[in-house]
């Protein structure tokens, strides 16, 4: 398998030229002391830890997997000395808040050590990134003494992490779940349940694991009203803080898994456990969804980052590997030579880089929203996150696995064989189109509650940024194809936009058919608008453009005259509406 290079650069050309990050830092004093030389220093940091210690151990962590020994989960060889590398460098503290011993960095930061962390190994970056995501979720809605007796051992790594919503019965729809919560004496409770497809529900690289698990109290209402959210720690911890008697919280068995082998997917039983109310009772899902969201958001990243690792393989190879003859020619070549080996490894690079710096735009939005001191500037930025949340999940999952097959597909033969790695990538993508929500679902999200948040503010204010920017395009001749083009795509985007809202598809089973084309439709103008300001920055530079921006106006001409074109069947696919998809009696199928 190819070696890991973390993307670094392209990181740190994102944001100081694309974005202006020290100007954005400089207007949060939360971060002001924050710039773009630190950034290039963390990432690099975590560049050499995601290249040099995750990388290696990630084939052979997928070939051996996690084991199930008396009740205990066993990770792979090399897991525990790598997560204690992990833990010595601070990075489970990153963006975690300075008050229980956290370092206070940006969104922005933590969300690009996050692809990093999915690229070299995604299975091992599944277990820092649930307990990050379980902590803040402790902090916002637990109690003083909860958060002080479990946060600082958790943000310094010691102790991880895990939620436990999946039931048999209740996925998508959690109003179905039935574990129960009952009050003791001392006012905690017994928490009684079986839960699937817990991820990193237990393992042997942590002291304890926290579980935050989803039940019914006696009396609740039906449905998800009636979920309350209680914490359930695989060892219950003493007035002191240090380790006390097991709790009864069991691994039933792993979950054999098409990918991600290295992360111990478990079935979880909580026999009788003693647990804390986390947030109010029957408020269960609201505090989850502090969790969620930024799992979501996490998810997204893992479909870019194991697409970056797989072009990174697949342009190696191509270069290496000499076959067949260029068109009209007559000698042996490297594949590279082939327009259409170009095509697929251009229709990757395309797509990684315009994510990556959508990336940075949403996790630029966290962080105003998070420390911003005008409340207009900070109502904007949730708006936004709000919209493209379930965009960046869905879509970054679903074209970052077309990614990994294509990637997979360069290399021919080999990319069936194991020892190349692209196998690996096309199954672990996989999963990340499914969990935190399936990818039909965030389209949903997105179609039948963001493009009417706030009477549509917020999907009003993205459209009004992508048209700014084209304003900006008529001053630059260069850039005028491009420009042309995406305010094309743009404008059928608004159109359909218009009729799901309150126009021609704005019944809810018009509005379910459009779901999954809006999503892509939506995703693709908003990566030709990226396209178009890195396009913008090199022609702005003139002839003092170095190769790396001429590169990038040559990937933005290749993204609007072949990928975003797309747009138009995708925005007459959602016009042909719901009736052919009705047609059928269920009988028939």
């Amino acid at each position: 398998m190819p070696d890991y290079q973390a993307p670094v650069d392209d990181m740190v050309y994102l944001l100081k030229e694309v974005f202006k990050a020290d100007e954005v830092f400089a207007q949060l004093p939360e971060y002001s002391e924050i710039n773009v030389d630190l950034a290039r220093t963390v990432l690099e940091e975590a560049g050499r830890l995601c290249a040099n210690v995750l990388r290696p151990i990630n084939l052979s962590g997928d070939i051996e997997g996690c084991h199930l020994e008396n009740g205990v989960v066993r990770t792979p060889k090399g897991f525990k000395e790598a997560y204690k590398a992990y833990v010595d460098g601070a990075w489970p503290g990153l963006s975690a808040t300075p008050e229980f011993g956290g370092q206070g960095l940006p969104r922005t930061l933590q969300i690009l050590v996050d692809e990093m962390l999915s690229g070299s190994n995604l299975s091992f970056g599944l277990i820092p990134g649930l307990s990050r995501g379980a902590a803040e979720t402790i902090e916002a809605h637990a109690t003083q003494e909860l958060k002080e007796k479990y946060l600082p051992k958790m943000i310094e790594g010691i102790w991880t992490g895990a939620m436990a919503l999946t039931e048999a019965q209740a996925g998508s729809d959690l109003g179905l779940l039935k574990a129960t919560a009952t009050p003791r004496e001392d006012g905690s409770y017994t928490v009684s349940g079986s839960k699937i497809f817990i991820s990193s529900g237990d393992q042997d690289l942590s002291e304890n694991v926290i579980h935050l698990v989803l039940a019914r109290l006696p009396g609740a209402p039906a449905g998800s009203r009636g979920i309350s959210l209680f914490l359930c720690p695989k060892f219950l911890v003493n007035e002191d803080g240090s380790l006390g008697s097991r709790n009864n919280v069991n691994v039933g068995s792993l979950e054999h898994k098409m990918g991600i082998h290295a992360q111990p997917t478990c079935v979880m039983n909580y026999d009788d456990s003693q647990g804390w109310l986390v947030g109010e009772p029957n408020r269960g899902l609201n505090a989850m969804f502090t969790m969620m969201n930024a799992e979501r958001l996490f998810v997204g990243v893992q479909g870019l980052g194991l697409a970056e690792a797989s072009y990174q393989t697949a342009a190696s190879y191509a270069k290496e590997r000499k076959q067949g003859r260029t068109p009209g020619g007559k000698d042996t070549t490297s594949i590279i030579e082939h327009p259409d080996v170009r095509k697929m490894l251009l229709t990757i690079l395309s797509f990684v880089e315009a994510a990556r710096a959508l990336t940075v735009f949403t996790a630029l939005e966290m962080d105003k929203e998070k420390a911003h001191q005008d409340e207009a500037t900070r109502k904007t930025a949730s708006g936004l996150i709000a919209l493209l949340t379930p965009v960046v999940k869905a879509a970054f999952t679903d074209f970052g696995f077309e990614a990994t097959v294509l990637g997979q597909q360069v290399l021919g033969g080999h990319g069936y064989i194991r020892e190349w790695g692209q196998e690996q990538f096309v199954r672990d993508a996989r999963i990340a189109m499914i969990y935190e929500g399936t990818n039909g679902i965030q389209a949903q999200d997105l179609v039948v509650r963001k493009l009417i948040l706030d009477d549509g503010a917020p999907v009003s204010t993205f459209f009004a940024l992508i048209s700014q920017t084209l304003s900006e395009s008529a001053s630059q001749p260069g850039a005028a194809a491009i420009a042309a083009k995406l305010g094309a795509a743009l404008e059928l985007l608004q159109n359909v936009t218009k009729k799901l809202q309150k126009g021609d598809f704005a019944n809810a089973t018009d509005q379910n058919a459009a779901a999954t084309d809006y999503l892509r439709l939506f995703a693709l103008v908003t990566f030709g608008w990226f396209w178009l300001r890195m396009a913008l920055v090199t022609l702005a530079k003139g002839d003092g453009a170095d190769a790396r921006d001429k590169r990038k106006l040559t990937l933005a001409e290749f993204f609007t005259t072949r990928i975003l074109p797309q747009t138009a069947s995708l925005a007459e696919q959602i016009e042909a509406g719901s009736k052919t998809l009705l047609a059928l009696e269920a009988d028939a199928f």
